[in-house]
């Protein structure tokens, strides 16, 4: 099959014919139909990820067909178009076992763990825990939005931070995580404040859901900005980047007993932060984590998408093909696109 393959960490791409993959008894093969590039896929790329083993194929956000299927897998059949969440569950494992597959003790992530979705077919192990059928309403390359920014962000408003209709939710980083919790905010009703440096990135931002923005490079302080627009301060705040900065206003701007919600990797020397320590404790602030989100979660949001309430077919800034990912994923902390990247063609 034809893949996308790094040979080791900061190497240039390169397009090889590598032997086509085989189901585990418990997995299938999955033939790819549209994959999303992603930022985390550029982290995998530098060298940020120690679970790549080297040569590797990166991609973990895909939509397409069941080419083949190990012997134990029930309740899906060759030819289902399915998707599923970038982070795989064992099904087994006491986190599992709780619903938390998402934080799963074994858990296995296509374009990390194993071989990815940049490639003519890829594997998924576990995979009557882990695949998604998808509706036909629903295209092969808007799936391929959703598979981790977008579940991600879906966790993150609506499990972790529980927003409601009303609230002040500010959301820093405008990039595809940032869009989409944007776009998922204001669905249930929130009141969103967007936060970027890039004047592009703020007007998409409106575009899909914001009720104000501030451009932090023009803006002289971004917390007392954030606070004077939300009467007092966010209710919800959500650091989508993934930087000291972005992480410190977040839980700067948050109202009294306000949650912030840490999204953004934070990888390399971004990895311990300092933090408002006396706020989180005189303010009963909450501080979370959300990382993916379970399969079995995935029919409340697709019900939301079928039925207008959410449309991340407008996060797609363009569809690409395999070739093009070559340049486009090295330059993806460059932050050059305003939207999500697509490949649709192998």
């Amino acid at each position: 099959m034809k893949a996308l393959v790094y040979e080791s960490f900061q190497a240039p791409l390169r397009i090889q014919q590598v032997p086509d993959p085989t189901p585990s008894s418990d997995g299938v093969v999955i033939k790819v139909a549209a994959t999303g590039l992603c930022r985390s896929d550029w982290h995998g790329w530098m060298g940020h990820d120690p679970d790549i083993q080297l040569p590797h194929i990166p991609g973990h956000e895909l939509a397409g067909t069941i080419e083949a299927m190990g012997k134990n897998v029930r309740g899906f059949s060759v030819g289902d178009r399915v998707t599923m969440p970038f982070v795989c569950g064992c099904g087994s494992c006491s986190q599992c076992i709780s619903g938390n597959h998402q934080v799963c003790d074994t858990q296995s992530q296509p374009g990390f763990t194993h071989w990815g979705s940049f490639a003519e077919y890829t594997t998924i192990d576990y995979a009557s825990t882990n695949l998604v059928k998808l509706p036909e309403e629903i295209s092969n390359e808007t799936a391929a939005t959703l598979g981790c920014r977008f579940i991600t962000s879906f966790r993150a408003v609506v499990d972790q931070g529980k927003v409601q209709g009303g609230q002040y939710v500010a959301i820093h980083g405008c990039g595809g995580v940032g869009l989409s919790a944007i776009m998922i905010a204001r669905a249930l009703g929130a009141q969103v404040i967007a936060i970027d440096i890039s004047e592009a990135s703020l007007a998409f931002a409106k575009a899909v859901g914001a009720t104000y923005t501030i451009n932090a490079h023009q803006s002289p302080d971004v917390v007392s900005h954030i606070k004077d627009l939300s009467q007092g301060g966010a209710h919800v705040s959500i650091d989508a980047l993934g930087s000291a900065v972005t992480c410190f206003n977040s839980i700067s701007c948050l109202r009294k007993r306000g949650k912030h919600i840490q999204v953004g990797l934070m990888t390399g020397d971004h990895k311990h932060q300092k933090v408002p320590m006396d706020r989180i404790l005189s303010d009963e602030l909450e501080i979370i984590g959300s990382h993916g989100m379970q399969a079995h979660r995935y029919p409340e949001m697709l019900a939301m998408i079928k039925n207008g309430q959410l449309h991340p077919e407008m996060l797609i800034e363009k569809t690409i093909s395999l070739e093009d990912a070559i340049t486009e994923l090295p330059a993806m902390d460059q932050f050059k696109n305003k939207g999500v990247l697509v490949i649709d063609t192998f």
